[in-house]
């Protein structure tokens, strides 16, 4: 008896998840980095954690072929710069479902569910230029699908910024599409309705807090008592994601399309880079979040389902733009190795513990950058680390951030080192005209961590389709609001690359003040 006892538990342990995630959650895998870690190991960080859903921002052979067989159901992004050739060219859609659905499809290939068509293609900073060959994308897509008759099996929708609906009155119940929208959002919502596919929505509540001066920080979490909530007409909002969601509910009713499924595509917090993005911080938003897609009581406005969510994101990425501000390469609940950055739990049950991390990562040689306070030029220092941030991530040396006033020496090692470790470790990216020398004890010091670079493989896209791993959309700009309580804003997963002259001149600026 015990010996089966014991063989039971052998079997439920290797065969099962390790962790019981919630109904309904699924996870973003973007892969805008200098190392991007081996999809491999990122795949059995899904498996580990009970992860059953990823969404990816653009086909990728790597990364598809990790996921072959494994049965987590995957939604494929297509990026917005495909959008014009597949809108007027069937035989380019025919030719994208043939390179990145079908030839991953089969008895032990990739459980494809959703093909997300664009990302935001509708925000108000792209002035248009998607509005008109979305939908036409969207349609040749789902005909190329059908063709090769899996179209049943794998929807076809496009990830929308809240910024497609507002508010007048500033009350969820009053939702509508945004008015130069209307005509475009009746046929993407008839698109939906025919086929039975979900309306994807990104939100943001940490943008809320970020971008609006005297937003009620609490009303950005969960745990919001009556004093900063939202009344419409009786009904207590206590979450602007909450009101967002119906917001959304709304305008769909108004449109005559109240039965349109609805999926969160992007919800998340950020762990450095602002006062606001932190480990504590971000720990409190997905608390309350876990708990509230566990309960399933939905929302005001669509009562006992909650929508299908998709945190953003899986892993920090250090080549992310930077124009919507410094925190944009600290979405990962996960950080670039694979490890993860708090204790979670994914089955909305408070239960927190760590996550399962990535296994059989490898790292580079266990050797740091760090500033040379002995080296004559001293003069030249502030010149030296602005260029470094020009060419590597400093977004830890921020006000608020990780690393931010801890001093001239260890500010000035964190940008070399990170540069040094971008870098490969290469012994010429540690020199900076004696200012920088290489050390092989850890300089990290308190909340700030000088990280070993880990040694990658480049993943390799499957066509014309994919979006450059540096750059994505257009230009950052916030969207008008109706609401303090509904700002909203491109998504750090449309974000384009930064820009080399912000960083120059905000370090300047930091070292500038340290040296008067």
């Amino acid at each position: 008896m015990l010996q089966a006892q014991v063989f039971l538990w052998a079997y439920i342990l290797l065969f099962f998840p390790t962790s019981i995630v919630a109904q309904g959650l699924g996870v973003n895998w973007g892969v805008i980095a200098s190392h991007p870690l081996d999809p491999k190991i990122v795949v059995n960080i899904l498996k580990d954690n009970g992860i059953k859903k990823v969404k990816l921002f653009h086909a990728e052979h790597d990364i598809l072929t990790a996921l072959s067989g494994t049965d987590i159901e995957v939604m494929v992004g297509i990026p917005n710069h495909s959008l014009e050739s597949l809108s007027e060219k069937y035989s380019v859609a025919q030719a994208w479902v043939k390179a990145n659905i079908t030839a991953y499809m089969g008895k032990k290939g990739v459980n494809f569910k959703y093909v997300a068509v664009g990302n935001e293609p509708f925000l108000a900073a792209y002035n248009g230029t998607y509005n008109n060959i979305t939908l036409p994308a969207m349609k040749n897509i789902l005909k190329a699908l059908n063709e090769a008759c899996v179209g049943k099996d794998i929807k076809v929708s496009t990830p929308l910024n809240g910024d497609v609906y507002i508010t007048p009155t500033y009350k969820p119940s009053d939702g509508i599409f945004r008015h130069d929208l209307a005509d475009i959002m009746n046929g993407i919502c008839e698109f939906l309705h025919k086929n039975n596919a979900a309306f994807i929505v990104n939100i943001y509540p940490f943008l809320n807090l970020y971008q609006n001066p005297g937003f009620p920080e609490t009303y950005a979490f969960f745990d919001n008592d009556d004093s900063n909530s939202m009344d419409d007409h009786g009904v207590k909002y206590r979450s602007v994601l909450d009101a967002n969601i119906d917001t959304l509910v709304a305008a769909l009713k108004v449109s005559n399309f109240s039965d349109i499924p609805i999926i969160v595509g992007e919800v998340g917090w950020p762990t450095d880079g602002n006062i606001y993005a932190t480990t504590k911080n971000a720990k409190k938003f997905y608390n309350g979040l876990l708990k509230r897609i566990v309960k399933n009581e939905g929302t005001p406005l669509r009562a006992k389902q909650y929508p299908d969510v998709y945190m953003f994101s899986l892993l920090d990425e250090d080549l992310k733009s930077i124009d919507p501000g410094m925190f944009e390469r600290h979405w990962g609940i996960f950080s670039f190795d694979g490890q993860p950055k708090f204790p979670m739990d994914l089955s909305g049950k408070g239960q927190n513990k760590p996550l399962v991390g990535g296994k059989n990562v490898t790292y580079m040689e266990k050797k740091w950058c760090v500033y040379n306070k002995d080296a004559s030029n001293q003069k030249d220092l502030p010149v030296k680390v602005a260029w470094a941030c020009n060419n590597t991530d400093c977004t830890t040396l921020v006000p608020g951030a990780s690393c931010s006033g801890m001093g001239i020496d260890l500010n000035a090692s964190v940008a070399f080192n990170m540069y040094y470790q971008m870098a490969n470790q290469t012994k010429g990216a540690c020199d900076f005209e004696g200012l920088a020398k290489i050390v092989k004890r850890d300089p990290s010091n308190g909340t700030c961590r000088f990280p070993i670079m880990i040694k990658t493989i480049q993943t390799t896209s499957n066509s014309s389709a994919s979006a450059p791993k540096s750059s994505r959309s257009s230009t950052f700009s916030s969207s008008t609001s109706h609401s303090p309580f509904e700002t909203q804003s491109p998504s750090p997963s449309s974000s384009p690359f930064h820009s080399p002259l912000l960083i120059f001149q905000i370090f300047v600026g930091i070292f500038t003040i340290w040296f008067v």
